[in-house]
């Protein structure tokens, strides 16, 4: 990787400062007038970039071709724990770890560890304070002709503390989405028990409950009044147990535990049908959508949130489900033709929906894009690696 000289104008102007301060130094050991003209604007000059050296919050080192640190100002001083006499003069490896190479140039101290930071001059690498105590730290380099020589200017920030709150807010959000999966895993396994007492237990009853008020009609005969009043008690029996198998589908459909993904999205589609009136289609394979209980779930309920904000916000008249197995993974499209989202929809702090399926999906290391389709209509595209899902 070859290291791009410095654009930017606040690290190069600091760079040209030390780089003319240490020009001013050079040609006083030389014993050459550095005055030009009797109005001594050079020298004016000089003790400008002198001030501004010496007082830059930036550590600034200038070092010579062969690494070796020629100058120094208070600021690196203090990053590494030393004085600045100690620096000037000492080699480069002192300070900043080098590379393998025996003959590194300064320029090449700052290219192993790659580009850093927010600049793209910025380079990472590792300093050394007193006692060799290794610290992060990134640099910004500029090389000038000075008299023939080439010298080096190096502008170093510790970043030492910056990466260790970065590595901290790296943890709180892994485990963050660790809490966020296991709450949807206890939510899961909750509305699979409630769905299953609803069947089991209370359907049941319902169901019983029907089967004696027919035996209880032909046991009483058939007063006007008497069947009046059993079949309005038949009709709500109907009701409440139509009623009880959908809010038990929705927590937990059954096709899901005994058909598997391929039913489940079946039922899903024809249901959103048949309640919202917009066409769906389903394109998909059974086979290739035989898949275990954790990738099956998070499937479906992905889906199955996309058809949800679909009848909520989208006023599509149709819309296309395609699932297909590519390379040992599930590639889920889901297109309709409505309004077609907006970047300010998805930033939406109530979009929880969205949020929900974001997680679901990179709970299973998969990818996931949501897009505006060529106008009108939203697309959403899901990548999921399966292999180790399959059965």
């Amino acid at each position: 990787m070859k290291l791009q000289r410095s654009g930017r104008p606040r690290g190069r102007g600091l760079a040209m400062l030390a780089l003319g301060f240490l020009g001013g130094r050079l040609l006083a050991r030389t014993g050459t007038n550095g005055s030009n003209g009797a109005d001594g604007t050079a020298d004016t000059t000089a003790r400008h970039s002198r001030r501004i050296f010496h007082n830059a919050g930036e550590a600034i080192i200038a070092a010579d071709d062969s690494s070796r640190i020629v100058l120094a100002n208070p600021a690196a001083a203090r990053m590494f724990g030393v004085s600045v006499q100690e620096m000037e003069g000492s080699p480069l490896a002192r300070f900043i770890r080098a590379p393998h190479a025996m003959d590194a140039k300064p320029l090449d101290y700052f290219q192993a560890d790659g580009r850093a930071g927010r600049r793209g001059t910025d380079y990472a690498g590792t300093g050394l304070r007193a006692g060799d105590e290794p610290f992060a730290i990134e640099g910004s380099i500029v090389d000038t002709q000075q008299n023939g020589s080439t010298v080096y200017t190096i502008i170093l920030r510790d970043v030492s503390e910056r990466q260790r709150v970065q590595r901290k807010l790296a943890r709180s959000h892994d485990q963050l989405r660790q809490l966020s999966s296991a709450l949807q895993t206890i939510r899961e396994e909750e509305r699979t028990h409630i769905a299953r007492e609803l069947h089991d237990d209370l359907g049941q009853l319902l169901a019983s409950l029907r089967m004696d008020l027919s035996l209880l009609t032909e046991a009483c005969g058939g007063t006007p009044e008497a069947l009046r009043l059993i079949g309005g008690m038949d009709g709500n029996l109907l009701t409440a147990i139509t009623s009880l198998r959908r809010i038990a589908t929705n927590l937990r459909p059954r096709a899901l535990d005994e058909g598997g993904l391929f039913f489940a999205l079946q039922g899903l589609r024809d249901d959103f049908v048949e309640r919202h009136g917009i066409a769906c289609d389903l394109l998909a394979d059974e086979n290739e959508l035989r898949l275990d209980d954790q990738a099956s779930t998070a499937i479906f309920r992905i889906v199955q949130e996309a058809l949800t904000n679909i009848a909520r916000h989208a006023h599509a008249t149709r819309v296309t489900m395609n699932l297909y197995r590519l390379n040992g993974e599930l590639l889920v499209t889901i297109r309709d033709d409505g309004r077609g989202i907006r970047e300010a929809d998805m930033e939406k702090a109530e979009s929880l929906g969205l949020v929900g399926m974001r997680e679901r999906v990179w709970a299973l290391n998969g990818e996931i894009t949501i897009s505006a389709d060529e106008a009108p209509g939203t697309r959403i595209d899901i990548m999921l690696p399966v292999k180790d899902h399959t059965v």
